[in-house]
């Protein structure tokens, strides 16, 4: 009779403290559900609201044409930017991280979403790998436009040096205007790696590839909408890793977009920028309007993906 009424009154009872714990368990259970399934229907209505965007007919057939205008009249936001932003400093993380690796992001991004949406679709191999095949011919077409615009920059273009004052022998007019030295058969990159000054012409690379990966993120992302369509009529579910992807690439899109602006307003430079951008533009013309939609190409995004298949 002692035990029991000693182990009372110190307050400590094995049964009543393992009961609590497993209300507290299946309380704590109860919350996780009811918050994933929050989140999961916060996922859904947004990644619906965005693919019902993104493959509106208005939105493919105007969104280079807004593209177009931006690249277009953007540097004249140069005239009301501070210039003490953070955005103004090409140090900034927003261009170390993301600006010299653009096409590698667009390439993962959208080549895991392609994946998914073949793996929800049941799609075979063969479809897959020939969706996939466009990110190559993109990839190796950008590789090509940039060799080919670094060697055409190094031909037309001539690396000097400034003339220190104490170099100076004409007395302190060169202070307003230094005397520059000739330095041949210097690159483009190995001359401002040596903190001289390079002349010539230029076409910019940053706009081209920033522009040309959001037009691929258009027109790859605007098939969700119908796979959504699809996969309804079907009874099937998307799955929430395809529909997290497609945030994922609707956010990096954001994110090339807000570049894009940064580089026009922050960084203007006439025209190697327009330039940048008008190739940027005909090569997702001459793929995506041209070569894409020829039997012998990887194909559009929409092609041998929908059917008109009715559920069983």
């Amino acid at each position: 009779m002692g035990a029991p009424t000693e182990n009372s009154s110190n307050g400590f009872s094995p049964e009543i403290t393992l009961g609590k714990l497993r209300k507290m368990a299946a309380q704590v259970i109860l919350l996780g559900k009811f918050l994933l399934r929050l989140l999961d229907a916060a996922l859904v209505f947004v990644t619906n609201s965005l693919a019902g965007i993104l493959g509106s007919s208005s939105m493919r057939r105007h969104f280079h044409l807004m593209l177009s205008a931006l690249v277009l009249f953007g540097p004249l936001l140069n005239f009301w930017v501070s210039k003490y932003s953070i955005f103004s400093n090409g140090n900034h993380v927003l261009y170390r991280k993301f600006l010299k690796s653009t096409w590698g992001w667009t390439c993962v991004f959208s080549g895991s979403f392609i994946l998914l949406l073949s793996i929800s679709a049941r799609h075979p191999p063969s479809l897959l790998l020939r969706h996939l095949s466009r990110m190559g011919v993109v990839g190796l077409l950008w590789w090509c436009c940039r060799r080919l615009l670094t060697l055409l920059e190094d031909a037309s273009g001539t690396c000097y040096e400034p003339v220190t004052p104490s170099q100076d022998i004409q007395g302190p007019a060169s202070s307003v205007q230094p005397l520059l030295l000739l330095h041949e058969e210097q690159t483009r990159a190995s001359c401002l790696s040596a903190n001289m000054v390079w002349r010539g012409h230029e076409v910019s690379q940053d706009v081209l590839v920033v522009s040309l990966c959001c037009l691929l993120l258009v027109e790859e992302m605007s098939v969700f909408g119908l796979h959504l369509a699809q996969a309804k009529a079907l009874q099937r579910s998307p799955g929430a890793p395809l529909r997290f992807i497609f945030l994922l690439c609707v956010l990096l899109l954001a994110v090339w977009m807000f570049l894009l602006v940064c580089l026009l307003a922050y960084f203007p430079k006439f025209p190697s920028q327009h330039l940048g951008g008008a190739l940027g533009y005909l090569v997702w013309r001459g793929l995506y309007q041209g070569w894409f939609r020829l039997k012998a190409s990887p194909g559009l995004p929409v092609e041998g993906r929908f059917t008109t298949e009715e559920p069983q």
